[in-house]
């Protein structure tokens, strides 16, 4: 199991003020917009990304940080396992993911996710 990718979310969705900070400042590029959420992404060495959002999709809360796995059911077992409760998933998402939502132990909603 590796931890792929670990993506912070930001509430709530103001397009203007995203694209002027991430898009205008700091020069990252709209890499994926779905309405409800648009993610900046960045060029060079390090793969920089941000998403604001106004839902977490799916009707659910904004997670507080993303983390994309590479093996979901290994991490779920394990965070089942050690008592963490999951609150919401795991689920298939019309948008190409498996994933499932956790609270961490200082109380952040993590996204816990694989691409299919």
């Amino acid at each position: 199991m590796a931890v792929k990718r670990i993506v912070p979310n930001i509430a709530p969705l103001d397009r203007d003020k995203a694209q002027r900070f991430y898009g205008d400042v700091l020069g990252m590029d709209l890499g994926m917009d779905h309405g409800w959420i648009a993610t900046y992404v960045g060029a060079g060495q390090a793969v920089a990304q941000i998403s604001i959002a106004q839902e977490g999709g799916s009707g659910t809360c904004v997670p507080d940080l993303s983390i994309e796995v590479d093996n979901l059911d290994e991490v779920l077992s394990r965070a089942q396992a050690s008592g963490f409760a999951i609150e919401y998933g795991p689920a298939d998402e019309p948008w190409g993911v498996r994933r499932f939502y956790v609270r961490d132990p200082f109380d952040r909603l993590v996204n816990i996710l694989q691409h299919h």
